[in-house]
């Protein structure tokens, strides 16, 4: 259907935002095309001895839950305090250790934003660890 001009999509045919595409390989699901290049890249070095430890989408907390002060009840037990802030965590794409027993870090970025901007840097301050973008 054409609309001033434009072609209208589906919503199974509309794209993401940053014109990325999931993809299913092997049952695995990837959320770009280059992460599934890449996840298979990583795994032919594990196989030949040059990483180990390989994984993916492994959470870093960057802000913990942020809550009231938690109470002792009439019976004794702990009551935890109402939540005010959620957590903060990044996902990391790949995740494993060099020859050396160095943790890499890997995310294989096509669209930098301010809130990734923002977690690399928290992930840098509260773990010392430097993301690698593909």
């Amino acid at each position: 259907m054409y609309k001033g001009g434009a072609v209208l999509q589906s919503k199974e045919e509309k794209q993401s935002k940053y014109h990325s595409e999931k993809i299913t390989i092997l049952g695995m699901s990837f959320d770009s095309k280059r992460e599934a290049r890449r996840w298979f890249e990583l795994t032919t070095l594990e196989k030949a001895g040059e990483i180990k430890n390989l994984r993916r989408q492994v959470k870093f907390e960057l802000i913990p839950t942020q809550r009231e002060p938690d109470i002792i009840g009439k019976r004794g037990g702990v009551k935890h305090g109402r939540v005010l802030e959620k957590e903060i965590s990044y996902y990391a794409d790949f995740v494993y250790e060099d020859k050396d027993g160095h943790v890499i870090v890997e995310d294989t970025k096509g669209v930098r934003t301010p809130e990734y901007i923002i977690k690399r840097k928290l992930l840098l301050w509260r773990y010392g660890i430097r993301i690698q973008e593909i």
